[in-house]
């Protein structure tokens, strides 16, 4: 794949399919980050609802099952993706990002022998996994993710990252918890970031150093590893504290106070 005059190119890319759906040019020096999301519902009624003047939602590219690719918004233009999204400090992530949606249904529910979508399509066993959400503490049902489509997502963000010196990937799910759940577990969002990004390195390479934050429910378990069937290292840790975050794993945060341990992330605020 290639990047021309901010539109893709390549043999596993689509002839592009314009979406009305979209503000004005980036402002400079703002565009440093990919969001990550699914469409939760197949191709066709994803890419109609897209490019829907009545829906004003949008995405820059949509990555269908084969792995192929439909561009809908120029990437020197600000799609319309995020919705309200907050992350460290930043509102507004339409603002900062491209949009990547993978054609994906997202949670599904068992029935029988088989596993169904909210939109009633019936998936095997096979297509399946169960996991806890990064912002959730019980497991479910997901439709997996196609090899296809990872090898793709992988190899557009690189260029993405190369083509516009991009700095940050995030999924939907941490920039409207409790409203979004995209991409979910069932895609290696943190893999990807590793792979591409280096584990807490800053755009210059160097390792970030540790952030303040502070607890925000009234009490919160502190375990030995980042699971809810781990020990507990100390007693609960309650609201206001403040520890040091040192490290992050599927949306658990490894923190220090007077001792080490993991906790739950969406209960964590960054300062």
């Amino acid at each position: 794949m290639e990047i021309k005059d901010h539109i893709l190119y390549g043999k596993n890319v689509k002839k592009m399919i314009p979406s009305p759906n979209h503000g004005g040019e980036f402002k400079e020096g703002d565009l440093d980050t990919i969001v990550i999301h699914y469409t939760g519902g197949p191709y066709k009624q994803s890419i109609n609802t897209l490019t829907n003047p009545r829906v004003r939602a949008s995405a820059h590219v949509v990555v269908d099952r084969d792995g192929s690719v439909t561009q809908l918004v120029p990437f020197n233009l600000i799609a319309w993706h995020a919705g309200k999204s907050y992350y460290r400090g930043r509102t507004g992530f339409n603002n900062f990002s491209i949009g990547i949606e993978i054609v994906n249904s997202g949670p599904l529910t068992k029935s029988g022998n088989v596993f169904r979508s909210w939109y009633g399509e019936a998936f095997s066993p096979t297509e399946v996994i169960e996991a806890v959400h990064r912002n959730e503490t019980r497991p479910r049902y997901w439709h997996i993710y196609t090899p296809e489509q990872i090898e793709t997502v992988t190899e557009l963000s690189q260029l993405l990252i190369e083509t516009y010196g991009l700095k940050y990937i995030l999924g939907h799910e941490e920039i409207a918890p409790g409203r979004k759940l995209d991409p979910g577990p069932a895609f290696p969002l943190d893999k990807l970031r590793d792979r591409l990004l280096g584990t807490h390195r800053d755009e210059t390479g160097a390792p970030e150093p540790p952030q303040a934050g502070r607890i925000i429910a009234k009490s919160l378990n502190i375990r030995l590893k980042p699971s809810t069937t781990a020990p507990l290292v100390a007693r609960p840790l309650t609201k206001g504290t403040k520890v040091i975050i040192k490290d992050e794993h599927n949306g658990w945060y490894k923190v220090a106070v007077t001792v080490e341990g993991w906790v739950f992330g969406k209960y964590v605020e960054p300062e």
